[in-house]
């Protein structure tokens, strides 16, 4: 157990070292803003939402600009983010059910976030770390892929390994650690073709489709 929690203490060492300066790449003001980002970034780059929501909050600022907006309009706004339809859908409900219980204010709690339509565990954590600075460990593919790479949970159940991970990494570094490994997942420990000749943590990594 003691040399498990060298490693990762030298992973979590190293990912500092390499990203230094961690925050969420997804563009916004407020919370409410950011909470419609990363409901936009499900399956979508975040680069792609940054293109989108400039001239989306441009046109609704508020919840309750999003619950009388035309869905139809919420939909030819965010089109390019993919699943258009579902997603705005998701917005216009989440934007009622604030203006309706939370009077148009973005809860700062877990248990309100995910009670939001189209708002999952992932997206509040977001949501908490980058708007309210209360820490929780996001879990999204990078993380999911990487963590198990790393040994550092065997799950593929996102809810069971956000526990597994908030009980090898202090809380103070949760919202950083996910930043880490979603940054080096989309620099080097990519899906499908990892950069295991690059990785600084070669020599810490376990994995069965480590290249050779």
């Amino acid at each position: 157990m003691t040399g498990k929690k060298n490693r990762i203490r030298e992973i979590r060492q190293i990912l500092r070292a390499q990203y230094p300066d961690v925050k969420t790449q997804l563009k916004h003001n407020n919370a409410f803003e950011l909470l419609v980002a990363t409901i936009l970034s499900a399956q979508c780059t975040d680069r792609q939402v940054n293109a989108v929501v400039g001239p989306l909050f441009e046109k609704f600022k508020t919840p309750n600009d999003f619950a009388e907006a035309d869905v139809k309009e919420i939909e030819s706004l965010i089109r390019p983010t993919g699943f258009y339809k579902n997603k705005a859908k998701h917005i216009q409900n989440c934007a009622r059910d604030l203006a309706d219980r939370f009077n148009g204010r973005v809860p700062g709690n877990l248990e309100d976030l995910v009670s939001l339509p189209g708002v999952g565990r992932k997206t509040a954590n977001v949501v908490l770390g980058a708007a309210f600075g209360i820490p929780g460990m996001v879990v999204d593919t990078h993380v999911a892929r990487i963590s198990r790479r790393l040994d550092m949970t065997r799950s593929k159940d996102p809810e069971k390994i956000e526990a597994d991970l908030m009980t090898v990494i202090p809380k103070k570094e949760w919202n950083d650690f996910s930043l880490h490994l979603i940054f080096f997942g989309r620099q080097i420990c990519k899906a499908r073709k990892p950069e295991c000749e690059n990785c600084f943590l070669a020599h810490l990594c376990y994995s069965a489709d480590k290249r050779t």
